[in-house]
């Protein structure tokens, strides 16, 4: 049912935690699921991703996607991490069953939730970033397969 890459991003899960005085912080969540995400930001003065964290409440999906959202946003700039789509997510992951696609979809709102905050702080607009769902609802999912 799950690549062997999920599996290890649940089993050992990369920048599990949280950030004090984060730069950006972004939380979204399922109701109809439970799924909730937070994604913690460090962003220096050249709006370079220096750290990441996430605290994740779950399913194995919701864990494994939340990790490796964290690895795909780590080094990059504000403006390469509002491009991170659930599709890169899951692709990252060798692919997620299509019941577990939503985990996707979060992890990506998460990311964006969290550069929104980190814009919202200092005054920025950043192109291409539009204001984050903090619930993620079913049919709001059309997901790119």
């Amino acid at each position: 049912m799950y690549t062997e890459k999920v599996m290890e991003h649940f089993s050992n899960p990369r920048n599990m935690g949280e950030i004090e005085n984060a730069s950006g912080v972004g939380t979204v969540g399922n109701a109809k699921c439970g799924d909730i995400m937070r994604i913690y930001l460090d962003i220096d003065e050249n709006g370079i991703i220096q750290d990441v964290k996430f605290k994740t409440f779950g399913c194995g999906a919701a864990v494994a996607t939340s990790s490796m959202a964290t690895e795909l946003v780590k080094g990059k700039t504000v403006q390469e991490a509002v491009q991170i789509t659930n599709k890169a997510v899951a692709e990252a992951l060798g692919g997620l069953p299509p019941v577990k696609m939503h985990c996707s979809l979060l992890a990506e709102e998460a990311i964006h939730a969290a550069l929104w905050d980190y814009a919202e702080k200092n005054g920025l607009k950043i192109e291409g970033l539009r204001k984050p769902k903090s619930d993620v609802h079913e049919e709001e999912e059309e997901i790119e397969y």
